[in-house]
């Protein structure tokens, strides 16, 4: 089942109507969804282009207390099964499999709340698998915070084994988290 689509102009309605109704797909950072509206309001072609970013040479990522670090090479998917359903990225540094502390992990993503409990999160996530080994990676880093049990259940159920609980950056907010590895 593909649900993983290159975000484009005939999907961008329902990305829009999710962000309105309160979705963000930044659960780290609420206030992306408002920036992102105002920027596809701006200009929808360059928000479209902005999602792809395998140079890792777009501006800096903000991050929830505000400070911002430089981009990592990134790609993001939207998950569409029936209408728009939410997003998957994939981030990483050439050469490497290890992150910076700022980042949680290789893969974001986020399920607008209306579609939860379908297993869209889980198929994204399998789906997403090839892409990354073609990057050359040989595993992914995924987490999710300690009580986020349906999380949890996605990168399990996606090949994750569990590697350790660890605390947050206070730039992401602190907080205790799981690590789960999924094997390329």
């Amino acid at each position: 089942m593909t649900v993983l689509y290159t975000p484009n102009v005939a999907l961008l309605p329902g990305y829009v109507d999710a962000l309105k109704r309160g979705w963000s797909p930044d659960n780290l950072r609420p206030a992306v969804a408002a920036e992102q509206l105002q920027a596809i309001e701006h200009d929808a072609d360059a928000f479209l282009k902005r999602q792809t970013d395998l140079a890792g040479d777009g501006p800096p990522v903000t991050l929830p207390d505000g400070s911002q670090v430089s981009r990592l090479p990134s790609f993001r998917r939207w998950i569409v099964k029936d209408g728009f359903a939410g997003t998957i990225g994939l981030r990483w540094q050439p050469g490497t499999e290890d992150l910076p502390p700022t980042c949680l992990g290789h893969v974001g993503y986020a399920v607008v709340p209306w579609r939860r409990r379908e297993g869209l999160a889980t198929a994204a996530l399998k789906e997403l698998l090839p892409d990354a080994r073609a990057l050359g990676l040989g595993h992914l880093d995924v987490t999710a915070a300690c009580d986020n049990q349906p999380s949890q259940r996605v990168i399990e159920n996606a090949g994750g084994r569990f590697i350790e609980d660890f605390e947050a950056v206070a730039q992401l907010g602190g907080g205790l988290h799981k690590l789960y590895r999924i094997p390329l």
